[in-house]
């Protein structure tokens, strides 16, 4: 591409002159939005709101972010893309960035990280150099240039070398949300996130292999290859609280992506308009058994049965003629529709236009023409939607799961062979809710209300849908998520040995049978980037307890970390923790002081009267206040420079089952970036002491 910086001889001076020559482009691009004149453009008041929206989405994405780089590479191509490779063939240059920049000319300036051309950045090697001469990445204080590094790829008499730059980037410390990598991508991450839309993929990542943010870089990826596919149909991010999309939630927006929608599932399952929201909870077995595939055929049974085998003929009186159909052959009908097995509700608005085509087969026999509008009218006969609603009768999805849990009768029967009868007793109500609204519905409940509500009304389908900590979820959770993908595909990421639910899947094969995506590929990542080796190396002491059949994962970071492991009297340990948090604060970066649940009131106070402000998952840390009090039941997904662990014991001890405490330790210590200090006063789980 042409150069567009001044001829200076510093080349550093050139690239930042190309750097303010972008800004000031990108400025222009956003301007020329701005000064678009939208009057008497659209046809319509919609068509004008929906323009006008999209106008201003298109603003907020050419906004110019000044603490983040445009660009942070550059390629020199040895011919053009796509060019014959002729000796003497003229090369290009490419400045690789976040976003595509183009000068008064429509001739590019930076280059969207996405661009087929851009992929040798993360993809070109010594041994496949793919055509590039030279790799530059640029180092960034802020969002000044201050450093460049060369890679002359196609140069045999250079030796491979390890970037510095990137190895700095991937180890700078960071205060705020996640932020984005897509300057740091590794060659397997890119592999993944550029996978076709076609198919769904499953991540299994141990901790710090940077799988969330493959999964979000594979989103903007996709709505840069499938734009208009996917403006029609829609992309959804799913996490596992409000505090991880939060943590996550600007990485999308400072690719320029804004249109991508972010949810729990509890948000997914929730039905305001139904009463049904979350007002109680379910002991660990009932939940359990809540959650397990075999409540969609209890579901599926109980919502069937209201269908009422007819007894009677239904007669149709139209002017002075009585057209009957007989019972017999109305039952042939209602069979025939539950053979097919359709939606109960689609079977419902098929009931009647089946019996409306029986008199018409009777009127037709008799001599006359009827056409489609005579169907239609018979179809809406009162004899005919009386025999309809006695037939197949509308059904709440609410109040048919607020009856099986409710009566023991009603459940038994179309648990039979499903559940036994002690699985039966622990999901029923001890204290049956009067009615939807006032039912203390748990989140395993609303997600049973939603299998039902598919088993009525289709649920409508997105285009792609991630899924992260995907390992936590119940088959009956997969299978609420499937519905929103079912015919579009998903990006899976999750860890099996950070599983710390009772219901956590065993394997990804019978997670991606429960989602509906069985055969999808997997992949797993091990190399981590983020989490220092010798932390990687202690929480994998916990691998042989909590997921024998995982690979242990390894760093590629050069620098140390630290690491310490503190054993104190248990008279001292609120002390010996403020001092670890006093010592982590002396560092750059975010600090997270990670606790078991029942400990976080005890270390609040404790913090208060050292005078150490905290604040809580979910709150953004800035240089003032870098210090978050988390528990351990919220620390998936996040990740701090420093972390401060207080006694893994009582990590362990909160949850229902060793496993599930283990695992959720394995968490706990998998949370820090460049440094972990364990502090324990009773002594620490086998695995860890020796």
């Amino acid at each position: 591409m042409p150069s567009h910086a001044p001829d200076h001889s510093d080349p550093l001076a050139r690239e930042r002159a190309h750097l303010t020559a972008s800004r000031a482009a990108l400025r222009v691009m956003r301007a020329d939005v701005e000064a678009l004149d939208l009057r008497d453009v659209a046809a319509n008041w919609v068509n004008a709101e929906a323009l006008h929206h999209q106008v201003s989405e298109r603003i907020k994405a050419l906004a110019d972010l000044a603490d983040t780089p445009l660009f942070f590479g550059r390629l020199d191509y040895l011919h053009a893309p796509g060019a014959e490779t002729a000796e003497g063939a003229e090369g290009e240059r490419f400045y690789i960035g976040r976003r595509h920049v183009h000068d008064a000319d429509g001739d590019p300036m930076v280059i969207d990280w996405r661009a087929p051309v851009s992929q040798p950045f993360y993809q070109a090697s010594k041994k496949a150099p793919m055509d590039i001469g030279l790799r530059r990445r640029f180092g960034y204080t802020g969002g000044e240039l201050t450093a460049y590094e060369d890679e002359r790829l196609s140069d045999p008499t250079e030796d491979e070398q390890t970037s510095k730059l990137l190895q700095s980037e991937i180890e700078r410390p960071r205060v705020g949300p996640m932020r984005d990598i897509v300057a740091t991508i590794q060659p397997e991450q890119d592999e993944i996130v550029r996978q076709g839309i076609g198919g769904t993929i499953c991540v299994q990542g141990a901790p710090g292999t940077g799988k969330t943010a493959v999964g979000l870089h594979r989103v903007a990826y996709l709505l840069y290859a499938h734009r208009e596919r996917l403006a029609r149909s829609g992309t959804l991010v799913i996490g596992p609280n409000r505090s991880f999309l939060h943590y996550i939630e600007q990485v999308l927006p400072a690719l320029g992506e804004l249109q991508v929608a972010q949810a729990t599932v509890e948000d997914l399952v929730t039905r305001p308009s139904l009463g049904a929201v979350t007002r109680g909870t379910d002991s660990a077995d009932a939940a359990r058994i809540k959650g397990d595939a075999r409540l969609a055929e209890v579901l599926r049974r109980a919502l069937r049965s209201y269908v009422t085998r007819p007894t009677e003929p239904c007669v149709v009186v139209r002017g002075s003629r009585r057209w009957r159909v007989p019972a017999y052959e109305l039952e042939e009908i209602v069979e025939e529709l539950l053979t097919r097995d359709i939606r109960y509700g689609a079977a419902r608005e098929a009931l009647p236009r089946r019996i409306a085509h029986a008199v018409l087969v009777r009127m037709e026999q008799s001599g006359e023409a009827p056409d489609d509008r005579v169907q239609d009218a018979v179809a809406r006969n009162p004899a005919v939607k009386a025999a309809v609603k006695a037939i197949w009768p509308p059904v709440d999805p609410a109040k048919l799961v607020l009856r099986l849990l409710s009566d023991a009768d009603f459940l038994a029967e179309h648990a039979d062979g499903v559940l036994d009868a002690d699985e039966q007793k622990t999901v029923l109500w001890a204290k049956p809710g009067r009615g939807v609204k006032s039912a203390k519905w748990s989140p395993a409940d609303l997600v049973l209300i939603d299998e039902a509500a598919d088993l009525i009304e289709r649920t409508s389908s997105l285009g792609h849908v991630v899924l992260d900590e995907a390992q936590d979820l119940s088959p009956m959770q997969y299978r609420a998520v499937g519905r929103r993908c079912s015919t579009g595909s998903a990006t899976v990421l999750g860890d099996i040995a950070q599983g710390t639910t009772p219901w956590a899947t065993a394997s990804w094969e019978e997670a991606l049978v429960h989602l509906g995506k069985e055969g999808a590929g997997i992949e797993e990542l091990t190399q981590g980037f983020r989490v220092p080796r010798e932390v990687i190396a202690y929480a994998s002491r916990l691998l042989p307890a909590i997921a024998p059949g995982l690979s242990e994962a390894t760093s590629i970071r050069e620098a140390a970390g630290d690491f310490s492991v503190r054993a104190v009297d248990p008279a001292d340990l609120d002390a010996a923790v403020i001092a670890a948090c006093h010592e982590a604060l002396a560092h750059e970066g975010s600090i997270g002081l990670i606790a078991a649940d029942a400990r976080i009131p005890a270390l609040a106070q404790a913090l208060e009267a050292a005078g150490l402000t905290h604040l809580t998952p979910g709150e953004e840390t800035s240089a003032e206040s870098r210090l978050t009090l988390v528990p351990a039941t919220l620390a998936k997904g996040l990740e701090y420079d420093y972390v401060v662990l207080d006694e893994p014991a009582a990590v362990v001890d909160g949850e229902p089952d060793e496993r599930t405490g283990l695992r959720r330790l394995y968490v706990a210590l998998t949370r820090a970036v460049s440094g972990l200090t364990v502090v324990h006063g009773a002594p620490l789980p086998e695995r860890l002491a020796t």
